[in-house]
C-alpha cells in the first residue's frame, strides 16, 4: 500500500497524529523534496522525531523513476511524505495513479495545506480567490510571462491570486525577487498591480504578512524560507481591516 503523508507547513511537529502512526509502521518511508520544503526541520530532524529512516526524493526520482518505490507499495507499506498536504501538488496526482494502474491500494492522509493557511494569515476570504500560478525563476532565453496573465485575469474578475514561488535546487525565491520579476513583466504588458500581501514562514512561530504596494513589499525584511505572495483585488472592509490590523497595510 502507498499512503500520502502531508507533513504540515512548517517543522516536524505539524504532522497530525495519524500520519505519525502510519510512519511508524511503514515498511519504507520516502521524502519528496522538490515541490515544497519544511523549512523548520531537516531529514535529520524528521528521522529522529519519528524514529524512522527518511529517504529523500528528487523530482526524477517520482517523476521518471518510481519502480523502486511502487515496488516496495506493492509488497508492503510504503509512506510517501511532502510537506503540506499531499494531493495539491500535480505531481502526486499522477504517482497515485501509477499505483492504481499496478493494482497498489492507496490512501491520503492530509495535512494543513499553504493554500488554505494563506487565507486565515492575511485575512483574504477563501471564496475570493482565483486561479493560482507558479512563478519560476527566469532561465537563460526563458522567462515566462503567464503569471502575470494569470494575476490580470483574476484582477479583471476581482479575484485574489496566490502565487507559488519557486524552489530549485536549494534556492528558494524570496517575496522580494517575485514583486520584481511580476513588475517587470507587468509593465511590459501594460497590466498596473496595486497592492502585494507577502507572506513568510507560515506555520511558524513568527511568521512575517507584509501587505502595501510593490515599493512596501521590496522593502519588507522577510526574512529565511518559504515565502509566498497574493495579489488581491479589491478588498472587502473586513478584508482591508485585517491587512490593516497584522500585515501593514
Amino acid at each position: 500500500m502507498l499512503t500520502f503523508v502531508g507533513l504540515g507547513l512548517y517543522d516536524k511537529t505539524d504532522i497530525s497524529e495519524k500520519g505519525r502512526a502510519y510512519i511508524a509502521a511503514a515498511d519504507a518511508v520516502y521524502l519528496e523534496g522538490y515541490t515544497s520544503r519544511l523549512t523548520g526541520s531537516s531529514v535529520e530532524d524528521l528521522e529522529k522525531h519519528y524514529n524512522r529512516p527518511v529517504r529523500l526524493l528528487t523530482r526524477e526520482d517520482v517523476e521518471l523513476h518510481p519502480d523502486e518505490l511502487l515496488q516496495q507499495a506493492a509488497a508492503g507499506n510504503v509512506a510517501f511524505l511532502t510537506a503540506g498536504d499531499p494531493m495539491v501538488s500535480t505531481t502526486h496526482t499522477d504517482l497515485r495513479i501509477r499505483a492504481a494502474e499496478r493494482g497498489i491500494s492507496t490512501g491520503i492522509i492530509h495535512g494543513a495545506s499553504i493554500s488554505s493557511a494563506v487565507c486565515g494569515i492575511s485575512g483574504l476570504q477563501n471564496y475570493r480567490f482565483g486561479k493560482s500560478c507558479s512563478l519560476p525563476f527566469p532561465q537563460k532565453n526563458w522567462s515566462p510571462t503567464t503569471p502575470v496573465d494569470v494575476i490580470a485575469g483574476n484582477l479583471a474578475q476581482n479575484l485574489h491570486t496566490l502565487v507559488y514561488l519557486d524552489i530549485q535546487d536549494g534556492r528558494y525565491m524570496t517575496v522580494g525577487e517575485a514583486v520584481d520579476l511580476i513588475e517587470t513583466i507587468a509593465a511590459q504588458k501594460g497590466v498596473t498591480i496595486p497592492l502585494y500581501v507577502g507572506i513568510a514562514r507560515a506555520g511558524s512561530d513568527h511568521p512575517v504578512v507584509s501587505a502595501g504596494s510593490a515599493g512596501q513589499v521590496r522593502a519588507t525584511g522577510f526574512g529565511p524560507p518559504l515565502h509566498i505572495l497574493i495579489v488581491p483585488g479589491e478588498l472587502h472592509d473586513m478584508e482591508k481591516r485585517y491587512l490593516e490590523m497584522f500585515a501593514g497595510l
